[in-house]
């Protein structure tokens, strides 16, 4: 499980720019991303896998066109539930605090790929612990405090 990108946009509604690196800030989000802030969706997270299943439908798509801030490999985000805090890297602690969204309005990454998966398969989450995060960094879902 890892990260295999990181993108940033300036507005909401937009395909993100892909980055090797980028700063989690804590109760806020990904430094100098429109979403960021002060709310429980800070830092939305897409499994790879789910954009190739795009792609393999003729889709032409890549990172960021979701709007995800974080797409990783080998995690189906789906199953992970909410509450469950995530480990990026060496630092940084997310918790997930909502699986899919819902959409009011067809936005522009609906027009621009033809179809949307984060309604379904992206996760968001809020920012316990922040730190510099990176593409290639190892991912580890915490185990539930059963205490």
């Amino acid at each position: 499980m890892k990260i295999e990108t990181i993108a940033i946009s300036k507005k909401k509604g937009t395909r993100k720019s892909c980055f090797e690196e980028a700063l989690l800030v804590k109760d806020h989000g990904l430094q100098g991303d429109a979403h960021a802030g002060d709310w429980h969706r800070q830092v939305s997270l897409l499994a790879s896998e789910s954009i190739d299943k795009m792609r393999n439908k003729g889709l032409d798509v890549t990172f960021g066109d979701f709007a995800e801030n974080i797409a990783t490999s080998g995690i189906d985000w789906v199953t992970v539930p909410v509450g469950t805090r995530v480990k990026l890297g060496d630092t940084c602690l997310l918790e997930i605090t909502q699986i899919g969204k819902e959409c009011v309005k067809k936005c522009a990454i609906y027009y621009q790929a033809g179809d949307c998966i984060m309604p379904k398969e992206g996760v968001f989450a809020r920012v316990l612990e922040g730190g510099p995060v990176r593409s290639g960094d190892k991912i580890e879902i915490l185990p539930s405090d059963t205490s």
